[in-house]
């Protein structure tokens, strides 16, 4: 809105200083700082409301350190989160744009999933939360609406740069938007991967059958990332911690997918107005690290997977927008992991049990974060060193840009 309206000021009144809400970098740092007290400010309010209305977490009895000083914490600080991004979002960016346009819907949608989900846990006292189906199925509904976007509107292209050119600068007459579903693959030469080839590979020429692979693609990936989130969400601060570290790293890319100095510097893509992003991802790490003020250990709010499931739902679906999907095994490592030492634990225990009538586990607990806790480390140093794995995953992730 503010976007708009200075937009005007500039254009028809010429007021001084009205032309700085025209930079990218101008709005981006505003919107940090706006998302950063609104998450801070309005954080301890909404806090202070869910310990009122006794929104406190029921803690399983897993036999873990300090796991019962916990009880009672309040929980769905997701909400906080929410907030905290979508006001920025809307006060500072082009509402015109598609990509943020796609993102506000996201936000609206996974976080109307992980609201049920808490709702159902805290209010009717089920632990089980919202039936795992009925939150594919939510995701799966987000998944087909970013495909049906990706595939059907005409905003949504690349600029492919002639590397025949040996011209130092870029000239605009030379720049043609096409339509286009190409992707990111890290550490080839040629790193990129056409979904429409991949397509035509399995179908034949038949291009009506495109929808098959990028749809079902979009629909595993938000699923696994938001669901893997939530797993990582065990342990004061770990979820909030690595996932703003992600959200960073995922800004680097739209800034640079989205300048052409950049995509061309890069040798990248580059894809025009996909810089907007850099807005909405600034008001999201602005209002997960706000909520690190609060989550930190000793925790005076969860995130609950109103936070989780949305967080990692829109890592995924921006991660999507900027055609960086399949650097998200990397990126989001620690996620894999978390969901990975589940998945063994889980297979493993049925298969023993199953051979032998004695099911038997490979971790001691999982998510393998509780591993460790079992093993004897501080809370605080898992978190502590789990971030410190996602910062060495960030620069790996970076360091794709010119590593092929």
């Amino acid at each position: 809105m503010l976007y708009h309206l200075f937009e005007i000021l500039e254009s028809q009144f010429n007021l001084p200083g009205a032309s700085l809400f025209g930079y990218l970098s101008f709005r981006a740092a505003v919107t940090v700082i706006m998302a950063l007290l609104i998450s801070i400010v309005f954080g301890k309010k909404i806090i202070n409301y869910l310990k009122v209305k006794q929104v406190g977490e029921n803690i399983r009895e897993l036999g873990l350190e300090g796991e019962k000083k916990k009880a009672g914490t309040p929980t769905m600080g997701g909400i906080i989160i929410i907030i905290g991004t979508l006001v920025p979002v809307i006060l500072m960016s082009n509402l015109q744009n598609i990509y943020i346009q796609i993102l506000i819907i996201s936000s609206l949608i996974l976080g109307t999933i992980g609201l049920i989900d808490d709702y159902i846990k805290v209010f009717k006292k089920d632990k089980k939360g919202l039936h795992g189906k009925f939150k594919i199925a939510g995701q799966s509904l987000l998944g087909i609406f970013v495909g049906i976007v990706l595939l059907t509107n005409n905003n949504i292209t690349i600029v492919e740069f002639d590397k025949n050119l040996n011209s130092n600068k870029i000239e605009l007459s030379q720049i043609e938007e096409i339509k286009s579903y190409k992707t990111t693959i890290p550490f080839f030469k040629n790193n990129e991967l056409d979904y429409n080839e991949v397509s035509k590979a399995i179908f034949g020429d038949q291009s009506n059958y495109l929808w098959l692979i990028i749809i079902p693609i979009i629909i595993l990936i938000i699923a696994s990332v938001s669901n893997s989130n939530n797993l990582t969400d065990g342990l004061d601060g770990l979820s909030a911690g690595l996932s703003a570290i992600i959200i960073f790293t995922l800004g680097v890319f739209a800034w640079t997918s989205g300048n052409i100095i950049f995509s061309d510097y890069l040798n990248i893509m580059y894809i025009p107005r996909v810089g907007e992003i850099t807005i909405f991802i600034a008001a999201l790490l602005g209002s997960l690290v706000g909520f690190l003020w609060y989550n930190t250990y000793p925790a005076s709010v969860f995130m609950g997977d109103t936070g989780s499931l949305t967080v990692g739902g829109l890592i995924a679906v921006i991660s999507i927008l900027i055609r960086k999907e399949l650097l998200i095994p990397i990126l989001c490592g620690v996620f894999l992991l978390e969901a990975l030492s589940v998945i063994i634990q889980v297979s493993y225990f049925k298969l023993t049990k199953k051979n032998t009538g004695v099911g038997k586990r490979i971790f001691l607990m999982s998510p393998i974060h509780h591993h460790f806790q079992k093993v004897g480390y501080h809370e605080s140093k898992i978190v502590s060193r789990l971030w410190i794995i996602g910062i060495f995953l960030a620069v790996i992730t970076i360091l794709t840009l010119k590593i092929r």
